[in-house]
């Protein structure tokens, strides 16, 4: 593995614009949002479906050298190996406007899965989109359904079958609800099993660990995880591929059985190099994969697929993916033939194979407008008026307690995570409480204060501003539903509330499958918001959080990149989970703050 690199020390802030700024001024049909590094399809039409992805950079070419006419219609691109913000997808969903309704299409990673849930949930409250859903990608098989079964597989380039179908779905006009019926059915077909030498180095970071000489990694990610499994000696080929096609093939595995081959369906085998592999090594491999496919599995894959599609930077692997489309053509009631001349279809996209976009790079072209993201309210009849000085009371109390809670929450995720919660949180909250200083509770409308909160929590960042935001969000949503005025007093008002927050919480359940009982903050937020839709009383509604969040001592984290790698080592740690602290700060300072205490 190689540590030099052109671009040894900025690689972060400077690789990814540049790198989409020239694909963008090589090919005609793109643009570009240089702040939001989004890249977008300029013929776009209104009146088919959004197709938009997106995630980290360094899997090129995916993303952005899918977006064009027939596969993608924007997509959002993170720094190396990190999710792009909410404010960046909802860029893309700003700028390529549907009639019809918007997919985000992503790999099954926990930002990603947050923050474009978050700019979904966005979208459809600011009235940005009619319909949005996100489809995560779920193909990979190194993980056991026992480990895997909250938070699904993961996505590798199985993901790129998916998108192409629908992108082609999308500009052959198919409706909304038939581009999501077949994207599922797609992709509960598709298994895929990575194979790697070594880690790929990031330019800029330190070296990882690196794989001993004599040494194979089986089920490797792209994002430099530890695999599944480590091979020494050194495999032969024949041995490795065997390996890898028995992970994905066996239906006597119980653990990794997720698709079903039978005689004579149409197949598609689509063999990924990880960044790192010549073509001619590549070449060898899938030659490999194809006769084991023939003669130890009987299957005779109907369209093959052999290049770089999903990279992991520089890193020395591949990996292998086939998709049953005899299975999903019947899961989603259409033929074969129709999912195959979907596949085959014409697009412009420059990075898909054997097609070009042959238009001049010296036709002018109209510069991509900018998309004012902020949250832009109408406030009506709707709206909830409640008492000025017990709004702003209970809300600066609430952050204030979380200012001051800051250093136990640093020291917390620290011990047990990266140690940035406890920043977030302060983050945050000094940032409400300006809003409060600015005069924004003053008028007492809800609305209001609440829309300004999202745009606080947008800029928060990590896995805990993610859910909040969705949550917020959904909640925004779901008060705005009820179309209510109500000037009645505390108690009253959380017939409004209570069920408001259940339907949020449900809404946020969609992105993420924490639950009670696996650290996280939704081990203080699912009892609070129970107690609160039961009771409608704010004060033991608290006192369930803050059981709740001192029994995150007794708890283990089940949820993140960590829960796809084994635990290693260590004494457990008896300090309390610091995202669910902080909400259950937070909810007891809203409610002493509305009973005047200080």
């Amino acid at each position: 593995m190689t540590t030099k690199h052109y671009f040894p020390e900025t690689a972060v802030n400077t690789l990814v614009p540049r790198a989409i700024t020239a694909l963008v001024a090589a090919n005609p049909e793109l643009a570009l949002i240089a702040d939001q590094r989004v890249v977008l399809n300029t013929s776009h039409k209104t009146s088919q479906v959004a197709l938009i992805s997106g995630g980290g950079s360094g899997h090129e070419p995916a993303w952005a050298g899918y977006v064009g006419s027939g596969l993608l219609s924007a997509v959002a691109c993170g720094d190396i190996f990190a999710s792009p913000s909410m404010k960046q997808v909802l860029s893309a969903i700003a700028t390529v406007p549907s009639e019809n309704g918007t997919i985000l299409l992503i790999t099954n990673y926990t930002g990603d899965k947050l923050h474009f849930g978050l700019a979904a949930e966005r979208a459809l409250a600011a009235g940005l989109a009619k319909k949005c859903v996100v489809l995560p990608a779920t193909d990979d098989v190194s993980i056991p359904r026992s480990r895997a079964e909250k938070v699904g597989r993961r996505g590798l380039a199985g993901n790129v079958i998916t998108m192409k179908i629908l992108g082609a779905a999308a500009v052959q006009d198919y409706s909304f609800e038939r581009c999501v019926e077949i994207g599922k059915a797609v992709n509960d077909q598709l298994v895929s099993i990575g194979s790697a030498l070594d880690h790929c180095h990031v330019p800029g970071r330190q070296n990882h660990d690196e794989i001993g000489e004599d040494v194979c990694v089986i089920g490797a990610g792209i994002h430099n995880e530890p695999g599944a499994q480590k091979v020494s000696p050194f495999p032969s080929v024949e041995d490795l591929i065997s390996r890898l096609l028995h992970l994905i093939c066996d239906q006597n595995d119980e653990e990794r059985a997720f698709v079903k081959f039978n005689e004579n369906d149409y197949t598609v085998l689509l063999i990924n190099n990880y960044g790192g592999l010549s073509n001619l090594e590549l070449g060898a491999l899938t030659h490999e994969t194809l006769e084991q496919l023939d003669k130890e599995w009987d299957i005779k894959p109907t369209k093959i697929y052999s290049g770089v599609f999903e990279t992991s930077l520089n890193g020395p692997g591949f990996s292998i993916t086939l998709c049953n489309l005899t299975a999903a053509a019947k899961e989603s009631k259409t033929t074969v033939d129709e999912l195959m001349g979907l596949l085959g279809a014409e697009t412009k996209a420059p990075a898909w194979p054997n097609v070009l976009a042959n238009s001049s790079t010296k036709e002018k072209r109209a510069a991509a407008p900018g998309i004012d993201i902020s949250t832009q309210t109408k406030i009506g009849d709707e709206d909830i008026k409640i008492d000025p000085a017990i709004l702003e009371a209970s809300i600066r109390l609430a952050c204030e307690r979380a200012v001051e809670s800051e250093p136990d929450l640093t020291k917390w995720d620290m011990e047990m995570g990266d140690g940035d919660c406890g920043e977030g949180v302060k983050g945050v909250s000094e940032a409400i409480l300006k809003i409060l200083d600015s005069g924004a509770a003053k008028t007492g409308s809800v609305f209001e204060i609440l829309y300004k909160i999202i745009d606080a929590v947008d800029d928060m960042g990590g896995t805990l501003g993610a859910i909040l935001g969705i949550l917020l969000a959904a909640l925004a949503s779901s008060l705005r539903s009820q179309r209510e005025n109500s000037k009645a007093e505390k108690g009253e008002l959380m017939g409004i509330f209570a069920p408001a927050l259940a339907s949020a919480v449900e809404s946020l359940k969609n992105y993420t499958g924490a639950r009670v009982g696996d650290r996280t903050v939704m081990d203080v937020l699912l009892p609070f918001t129970e107690e609160l839709d039961k009771t409608r009383a704010l004060g033991k509604a608290v006192e369930r959080a803050e059981s709740a969040a001192e029994g995150t001592k007794e708890l283990k984290p089940a949820f993140g990149r960590a829960s796809y790698v084994a635990v290693t080592g260590g004494e457990e740690q008896r300090v309390p989970d610091p995202g669910a602290w902080a909400l259950m700060v937070w909810v007891k300072g809203l409610y002493d703050g509305s009973e005047g205490r200080k």
